[in-house]
């Protein structure tokens, strides 16, 4: 009688799949015997039936109802106290927002509204009544303060053109166009009541009493606008002087009822905006090196889209 290793070898395919489904039970389960004659370990099917629909239906939960699957499931980390506790400590500024959210949901549905025949209600106003009745009683510190609101505006005016012209960095000049040809379009969309307490001066930019849009304040974005690019640079500390002096400025502005606050806050938020903007931009066109894409300029041209 030959070795079963030759019997093995001469069977035919088919043979082979007989063999291999006798030893399992034709289930890919080995039958028990063979596993006590081998030593091994008797495997039993699975509960509720055999094989791989077995295993499917306990994963789909189909052994237990809707109850079990949900307690079978682990809830997030942050539905408990400690999770709480973890969050305030790690993003405490996120949690503040969160609870200004709530308060001033309570504010807006319930504040009184307005009346359209009476004046804009306006908290900048009052915090600075005291500082507008000095102001008004005194018509050479109006024009004082007007003539150096207006100096400030000519030192951002200077670095802005100091930095594409002198230094070829044209972020800050391409976020002053677009934060200026955005609030003249808002200006023309809606025009705001002019305050009926304003202190007008001829020495005031734009000089000579001319009209001007109120939405949103140009000149706090511009002052914005150039500490922004101070910090890129590496001057934090004329950064923190242009953010000293435009903090007066929107002072002076509130005190002469040249601006609403609301005015004065979009205009650091457009500030912000538009040069985030502008690096965008340039950063879209800055290919290969500095080269611009399709850009057959000498290198000094180049140097004006570089960062």
């Amino acid at each position: 009688m030959p070795p079963p290793s030759l019997t093995a070898a001469a069977a035919s395919p088919q043979d082979k799949i007989a063999m291999a489904s006798e030893a399992t039970n034709g289930v890919g389960i080995p039958h028990p015997a063979d596993a006590r004659r081998r030593g091994g370990k008797k495997v039993h099917p699975a509960p509720g039936g055999g094989g791989a629909e077995a295993g499917a239906d306990g994963a789909t939960g189909s052994g237990g109802g809707p109850g079990e699957w949900w307690r079978s499931r682990r809830m997030p980390e942050w539905v408990s106290a400690a999770g709480v506790g973890g969050i305030l400590r790690r993003h405490p500024l996120a949690a503040l927002f969160g609870c200004g959210l709530l308060l001033f949901m309570g504010v807006e549905y319930t504040i009184p509204m307005v009346p359209p025949a009476a004046p804009p209600l306006d908290l900048g106003f009052s915090a600075t009544a005291a500082l507008h009745a000095g102001i008004a009683s005194r018509p050479w510190l109006n024009s004082l303060l007007a003539a150096l609101n207006t100096v400030f505006v000519a030192m951002q005016a200077a670095y802005i053109l100091w930095a594409i012209l002198a230094e070829g960095r044209p972020r800050a000049a391409v976020a002053a166009l677009m934060m200026f040809t955005c609030r003249g379009a808002l200006g023309c969309a809606t025009q705001l009541p002019l305050p009926a307490e304003f202190l007008g001066s001829g020495m005031d930019f734009p000089v000579g009493n001319v009209s001007f849009f109120l939405f949103y304040s140009g000149h706090v974005a511009g002052a914005v606008i150039a500490a922004e690019d101070m910090r890129r640079a590496g001057r934090r500390g004329l950064a923190r002087l242009y953010d000293g002096l435009n903090l007066l400025q929107g002072v002076r502005l509130l005190a002469c009822r040249g601006h609403y606050t609301i005015d004065l806050a979009v205009g650091v938020g457009a500030g912000l905006l538009f040069d985030m903007l502008a690096g965008r931009y340039l950063d879209g066109k800055i290919v290969n090196g500095g080269a611009v894409s399709g850009s057959r300029c000498c290198s000094c041209h180049k140097a004006l889209f570089s960062q």
